[in-house]
């Protein structure tokens, strides 16, 4: 997968997590992932569709870093992942999506965006929306870890 479009999800978790948590994550090594099942308690998935490819995009937080975020985005911490906290997930994953499109779209790779799906619970599975590889990056913070997963069937 190129790399060129791999970076701007990257970056964009990482700037959203910053300015509307003041949450720092620390990114990991690139690995390929062969399993569906999730690193972490609750992860958004989104489809992404355009002229050149389509995919999909997940990020998956562990319960600790999720209520953390909660905490500092909205000042509310349930105890525990409800509705809020996976509403919460699915608006973090439009955002991380939408400023790699923009940043993608400055590139010349144009995808329209899906409505997020949302799955929580212990050792939950994510079903990717296309047959390439799975690129899944960890995150670690002082309040947990985070996992994004890339999966795309061709990037020209």
């Amino acid at each position: 997968m190129n790399v060129e479009f791999v970076n701007p999800f990257l970056e964009s978790l990482l700037n959203v997590l910053s300015t509307m948590a003041s949450t720092k994550l620390k990114p990991g090594k690139p690995a390929l992932k062969r399993s569906e099942v999730a690193y972490g308690d609750v992860s958004g998935l989104i489809g992404l569709v355009g002229p050149e490819t389509k995919g999909s995009l997940s990020i998956s937080f562990e319960e600790s870093l999720a209520l953390e975020i909660m905490q500092r985005m909205l000042g509310e911490n349930p105890g525990k992942i409800n509705e809020e906290v996976t509403d919460m997930v699915g608006e973090i994953t439009n955002m991380v999506t939408g400023g790699a499109k923009l940043l993608l779209g400055q590139k010349g790779y144009d995808f329209n965006m899906a409505t997020p799906i949302i799955v929580a619970g212990k050792n939950h599975t994510i079903s990717h929306l296309s047959d390439g590889a799975k690129i899944m990056i960890p995150f670690t913070s002082d309040d947990g870890n985070a996992m994004i997963e890339i999966c795309f069937d061709k990037v020209k």
